[in-house]
């Protein structure tokens, strides 16, 4: 008997996101030898609906569907602007969860957690998200239990994923699941998908705050972003920034997400990554140059934020 899917398209929705998610779950079912293992549906909120069918499927008004689902999916978005979003979508909320009091299953992929966490279902439940968009979740959601490198998180019935090819695992792992591992292997070669890839922290890529008001807070970035290759100890740079260390810290961790140590390992580590990246210095040399004085230390917090060993990411991403 086929599975009911429900694939939401709401507003601000990514197109690739959506294209990805029919792809796996069509090639699924032109896989199956007998009946389809997946009836696949669309939903909308009712005052978003402007065309009967959207690829190829008829359009279901949340409102007015009875329908009890067996799995929910909620694709990716294409905003930064993750409040406004939830705001548009506010429709679907009380609408998942109902669906999954009702016993369906859920499952968000990359920036499509927001939406997710937004009706409170992972509340106490692991997720992922886009690796990039990790601080802006857990300021919004401090009560999901976010793990940044993860691929991909299964908490009971609900489940979520990484960006970018992070979207393939975890519509594998579903196809795994209601189709067996036979099906999910040939899926995996169509599409060309690493089964061995469970981190997604090697694509992170540190982006610094600057959207504040903070001065202090800005002269302290400024200092750690023009200096690190040279800064021994945070102090050298902060005893002429009018405030106590405590209370320095306290600010720079509320604007930033991070206290000014870890701000000063992200800056070194985004530097080393492109010494790795684009030239062929020594590990040695590029220790050097990112301001590491104990080459113990470098390759510890290096492969705590990238998930693999410096010279595991020059072969990996070495640009030829």
């Amino acid at each position: 008997m086929s599975k009911k899917i429900g694939l939401i398209v709401p507003h601000d929705y990514k197109l690739l996101s959506i294209a990805a998610i029919l792809e796996v779950f069509e090639t699924a079912n032109k896989l199956s030898k007998g009946d389809k293992y997946f009836e696949i549906m669309i939903f909308q909120s009712s005052e978003q609906i402007n065309e009967e069918r959207l690829f190829g499927y008829e359009v279901n008004a949340i409102e007015d569907s009875a329908e009890v689902l067996d799995l929910i999916l909620i694709p990716a978005f294409t905003t930064d602007n993750m409040s406004e979003m939830i705001a548009k979508n506010k429709n679907f909320i009380p609408w998942l969860k109902k669906q999954h009091q009702s016993g369906a299953e859920l499952a968000s992929f990359c920036t499509g957690a927001f939406l997710f966490a937004a009706s409170g279902l992972l509340n106490e439940k692991l997720a992922t998200t886009h690796v990039d968009a990790c601080s802006a979740f857990t300021k919004a959601f401090p009560l999901v239990k976010l793990k940044a490198e993860e691929t991909l998180t299964a908490d009971g019935s609900l489940y979520t994923s990484g960006g970018s090819t992070s979207t393939f695992h975890l519509l594998i792992l579903l196809v795994q699941k209601y189709c067996g591992n036979e099906i999910a292997v040939q899926i995996a070669k169509i599409f060309s998908i690493d089964l061995n890839r469970y981190k997604q922290s090697y694509f992170s890529t540190f982006r610094p705050n600057h959207l504040h008001n903070d001065a202090l807070v800005a002269m302290l970035q400024q200092k750690i972003e023009s200096q690190y290759q040279t800064i021994e100890k945070l102090e050298e740079i902060t005893k002429d920034i009018p405030t106590s260390a405590r209370n320095m810290t306290r600010r720079f961790k509320q604007v930033t997400g991070i206290p000014p140590i870890e701000y000063l390992q992200n800056i070194r580590v985004e530097s080393s990554k492109k010494y790795l990246e684009q030239t062929q210095l020594s590990i040695s040399e590029i220790i050097e140059k990112t301001g590491y004085n104990d080459p113990k230390a470098f390759r510890k917090v290096f492969f705590k934020m990238v998930g693999m060993k410096p010279i595991e990411y020059r072969e990996k991403f070495r640009v030829q």
